[in-house]
Parts: structure tokens; sequence; C-alpha cells
């Protein structure tokens, strides 16, 4: 078997993960790919590329909250095609490494599309028009997901951006609305916002971050209030035209209030969902379920038993860091090992300032699903490194199981959540319980030490909070 063939479909975080894993242990790997190189939409344009910029975003904002610690810096000058250049630099960095990294394998890279002519044929056209049919011993389908759209939203215009065109900074408008108020328009949002740009964000649920636990995004959503011009929650997007300089958008409120409006861009940023046509899945055994994903098995096997899928068009959590796991399991399950995807905590960051990160149980989950609970919390006003760095707009947050003082989930909130929730994603695998987390020596001062005295709260011991046990 370890000579046994496998063609993956898609080289994003889940396909390039899955196609190098399954060359070192020893496979003979094809991997198709539209790009040049691996990195799918995550390294192209989403995760990587957005990183980057948040990363300008975040020093921008710095250097004005510096006049409250006696320092001021001068205006600053945004050379925006330099910015361009370096963000792309990014991309190409890692994306060429990846390239590196596939030829060292001797893995078959092809640049082109595939599609399913059968169970164990693969159509693939290559970039440069040639088309090729190759034999299929095992595949693996890594596609991906696309930019979700509203059909009647959508209109021609250089003024509409998507997550793809924003991150190309067509350049730093006046205003700008974004339409959705997830982590991607938050994302995106706050670094048009650090570039000098007023931003307005309009979205239908009541709160920003919906599905986020609201203890973690009251933080967030306080901040945002007094960087970005308007944020207009309970309210939705009734139609939208280009005008004279400008796009004007029809804006109905919670109270069925409607106003108009004109921005010098909107973006447009409803989440992402998955996509299977022109993959040919209705000439193989393949199912796909009512939301149009791929369904598979705990092994990340579809119906048909040569053919694996994986990442955002196997179901959510359309996550790069799920996709890469679920890759190396289904690459061990084509070996014949004993093997299954069933984490205990995916973790999810959404990359604001400050940043929100949780893995496990939340508190709306454990209450939706009427699971007994406990919750510890250690206020970022109680931290000694939280306040040498002037933000204490920040919570470490535990959901423990109160018979067993297991942990359940973990809430982060506050700068650098995204680094410390690892901890959280280790402790609810490991099966630790809130002993473990108080008798772990954290260093001093940190901003992991919240995670140690959130526990210490839970016994109401916390050395720098006053809440004893009830």
């Amino acid at each position: 078997m370890q000579n046994s063939k496998l063609i993956v479909i898609g080289g994003g975080p889940g396909g390039y993960a899955a196609a190098f894993y399954a060359a070192d242990l020893g496979m003979e790997v094809t991997l198709i790919d539209k790009e040049k190189n691996p990195g799918g939409v995550c390294l192209y344009r989403g995760c990587i590329p957005s990183k980057a910029l948040l990363h300008v975003a975040k020093l921008i904002n710095e250097t004005e909250e510096a006049k409250n610690w006696g320092i001021e810096f001068s205006k600053p000058k945004i050379d925006l095609n330099k910015l361009r250049d370096w963000k792309t630099g990014v991309v190409n960095k890692l994306t060429g490494g990846l390239g590196i990294l596939s030829k060292q394998r001797k893995i078959n890279y092809i640049r082109g599309t595939a599609s399913f002519v059968s169970s164990s044929v693969l159509k693939v056209e290559h970039e440069e028009g040639k088309t090729e049919e190759l034999q299929i011993e095992k595949a693996i389908i890594a596609t991906g997901s696309v930019i979700a759209t509203i059909p009647f939203l959508n209109i021609e215009s250089k003024r509409i951006l998507n997550s793809t065109t924003a991150l190309d900074l067509p350049e730093i408008p006046k205003s700008m609305l974004v339409i959705g108020g997830g982590y991607i328009g938050l994302e995106l949002g706050s670094v048009y916002s650090a570039l000098g740009t007023k931003v307005s964000v309009v979205e239908m649920m009541p709160g920003i971050l919906p599905g986020a636990d609201r203890d973690l995004v009251a933080f967030l959503a306080k901040r945002v209030g007094k960087k970005f011009e308007n944020v207009m929650v309970n309210s939705k997007v009734l139609s939208i035209k280009e005008v004279k300089n400008g796009i004007s958008v029809n804006i109905q409120d919670g109270e069925g209030k409607v106003s108009e409006q004109t921005y010098d861009y909107v973006l447009m940023s409803i989440g992402r969902k998955p996509e299977t046509k022109g993959l040919g899945l209705e000439n193989t055994k393949v199912k796909v379920n009512e939301r149009g994903w791929i369904t598979v098995n705990e092994q990340l096997k579809t119906d048909d038993p040569n053919i694996y899928a994986i990442g955002d068009i196997a179901g959510e959590p359309m996550l790069a860091h799920k996709a890469s796991h679920e890759g190396r399991v289904a690459v061990e399950a084509i070996l014949g090992h004993k093997v299954a995807f069933e984490p205990q905590a995916i973790p999810a960051v959404v990359f604001t300032d400050p940043e929100i990160a949780w893995a496990g149980l939340t508190e709306t989950k454990a209450r939706e699903q009427n699971i007994k609970f406990e919750i510890a919390k250690f206020p970022w006003a109680a931290s000694g490194r939280a306040t040498t760095l002037d933000r204490s707009d920040g919570v470490t947050k535990l959901i423990i199981d109160p018979d067993s003082q297991r942990i359940l989930g973990v809430g982060i909130c506050g700068p650098g959540a995204g680094e410390l929730i690892a901890e959280g994603v280790l402790a609810i695998e490991m099966g630790a319980n809130a002993t473990d987390l108080k008798l772990t020596i954290h260093p001093h001062p940190t901003l992991s030490e919240t995670v140690m005295e959130a526990a210490e709260v839970f016994f109401g011991q916390s050395t720098h909070l006053y809440r004893p046990k009830k």
C-alpha cells in the first residue's frame, strides 16, 4: 500500500497538507490546483494577506495610542503601492516556499482544473490548454469554498468590493460600507479604518460577530463603536445602486425605518459557501447534502469508496487548520490506519483589535443544549501585563463541568488572544481540569497568566482578583 497513488484536487491548506503528508509516507502523489504554487484561498486571497494588512493596522493604531504614554508621532504617510507590494511579497514568499516543498517531495504538481469522468477516471485540463485523463486509485477533494453573494445586490461596479478585491487596496476611500458584521467584514473594515477610511457596518443580527459569546464580543463592540463611523445592527440593505462618485444604499433599521446613504465603496462580506459545480460528482457515488457540502464519515470518506473530501467542501467550520488536520486523517485512512477525525476542540480566531478566540464549548451552545456548566472569568483589568500594554479591554473565560471540573471550553478576548487560545485547545483535548490549569506555573508578567488565574477564580483563590467561591 505504501506505493499506492493518490490524487489531491485543490492546493489549499487542506490539499497541500494532505499531499505533503502522503508523500512523506511514501505514496505517489499528484496535486492539482489552478495557481502557480500551492496555497489556496488562505495564502493567496485570505488568511495570510489579510493578517499582513492587519499587522499594519495594528501599528498605525498603536502610534495613535502612544499619545496616552507621552509619545507623539506625526501622521503616517501611506505609500499604497509599497504597501501592496509588501503584502504581495508576503504571499509570494509563502506560496513560493510551498512550491519548493512540493518539488522536494517529488509531488507531481499540475496547474489546472479537474473533474470526475467516473469514480476511477479524472479529467484534468492543464493551464496551458492540454487535457489528459488520470486513473484514480484514491482521490481527495479539497477544493475549498467560494465567496457568498446576495443575488439582488449584485451589480457590476468597481466600487463594490468583496473579500478578495478589498485585499488589493484599490485606493483608500473616504467612506466605506461593510455589509456583514462577521469576522471577515470586521477584519477588513479594521484595515481600512486604520488607513483613514470612515467605515460603517450593517449587520442583520442583533450584534456583530453572531455566534460568538456576547461577553467576549462586548469589548470589541465598544472599540469598533469608537473607531468606526457607524455600526448598524438589526439592519439590512434593501438595495444598492451606483451614482456619481459613489454607491447609494438603502438601509432598513430594526424599527423598519429606511434611510438612503452614499459611500465611496461597499464591501460585500457575508461569508463563504461550498461550490461543487464543475467537479463532475454526478459521475461518481459522492453525495452532496442540502446545504451543498460533500457528505463524509469520520475518516473523511465519501459515499464513493475511492474518494475522500476535506476542508471547506466537507462542512463547517470552514477553517484552514481544520482542513489541514482533516487532510492528515484522510491520508492515514487511505493507508489503512485506524484513525478518525474527532477533535474535542477546533479553535476559532477573529483577528480584530482586540482579538477574540474560542475553543470547545461556548456559553451560547451550552445554554442551547442544556449542558451543565460553570463559568470562571479573569478580567484583563486585573492583569499586570495587560496594564503595562494599556490594554485592560479583555477577559479570559473558562467553561467548566461543575461535577468533574473538566475544561469544556475556553474563550479569550484581548490582544494576542489567537496565540493564547492554543493552551485552551490543549487543555480540552487532554481532558484537563481546572486544577491542572491552576497548578501549571505560568511565566510572569504575561497574558498567559490570565488562563491560570481564571482557573483560580473557579476555586475562589485568584491572587489578583477577590472573588470568593459561593
